[in-house]
């Protein structure tokens, strides 16, 4: 039986200050983050309508409208969209999510029946359910513990999505890190890669690589960050 598509009208994927978080020259910052209000207002009010019309269809009965109703979210949530605007898509890094919440642990295990599971199209699907399950996580429980581990899923999905999401990504890791230091995920070794290999800032890159050895103790993840930092110095000390 095909796995019924997940997600609620309060869950909406895509909101672009760099990754960096800083205004860029000559954008009318006001405009921006207006117009891509209006951009998820309006991806919220389709799917909302979209779930209504399944259910509906699904209570009355209709096999071929529900196929096709079920259909149209499917293709929705498989249409990219896009961060344009970082700060409206996760939160700033000062959140304190230290909380259990059950409902929150709940949506994690979900979240990770589906993640990495299959090949081909159902991979790319199960990586969509659980990124709709992981970004519910983050709007629905600020306060729960497990949204550092969330923001490394979604750090993970997507960066490996096709083409991968390096800006994006690079900032979910970061989240990561920045609300649970003592986090056991890779995330600062990742953040290093992505800025060393993919978004060419050295600098940065060298930042994380340092930062991996002050708070790391996995040796190989160590033993990385120090052969990187040895062939990166001559470029960041010019």
């Amino acid at each position: 039986m095909a796995r019924r598509w997940l997600g609620t009208a309060a869950v909406t994927l895509g909101l672009a200050v760099a990754a960096t978080g800083q205004p860029r020259p000559g954008l009318n910052a006001a405009a921006e983050i207006a117009s891509v209000k209006r951009v998820i207002a309006a991806r919220r009010e389709y799917q909302h309508a979209l779930e209504q019309l399944r259910n509906f269809y699904d209570a009355s009965g209709d096999a071929e409208n529900l196929r096709w109703a079920e259909d149209e979210l499917k293709q929705f949530h498989r249409v990219t969209k896009p961060a344009y605007v970082i700060d409206l898509d996760i939160g700033g890094p000062g959140l304190r999510p230290e909380q259990n919440v059950p409902a929150a642990n709940d949506l994690y295990r979900r979240a990770m029946q589906f993640k990495d599971k299959g090949f081909g199209t159902e991979l790319t699907d199960n990586r969509i359910r659980a990124e709709l399950l992981l970004q519910q996580i983050l709007g629905q429980y600020p306060t729960s513990n497990k949204c550092p581990d969330a923001a490394y899923q979604l750090g993970d999905i997507f960066e490996s999505k096709k083409p991968p999401q390096h800006r994006r990504a690079v900032v979910y890791f970061e989240r990561c890190v920045q609300w649970n230091p003592a986090t056991s995920f890779d995330a600062r070794l990742r953040i290093a890669r992505i800025y060393d290999r993919h978004l060419n800032d050295k600098a940065r890159a060298a930042d994380w690589y340092r930062a991996v050895l002050a708070y790391e103790t996995e040796e190989r993840r160590r033993q990385e960050a120090e052969r990187r930092l040895g062939e990166l110095k001559p470029a960041t000390e010019r």
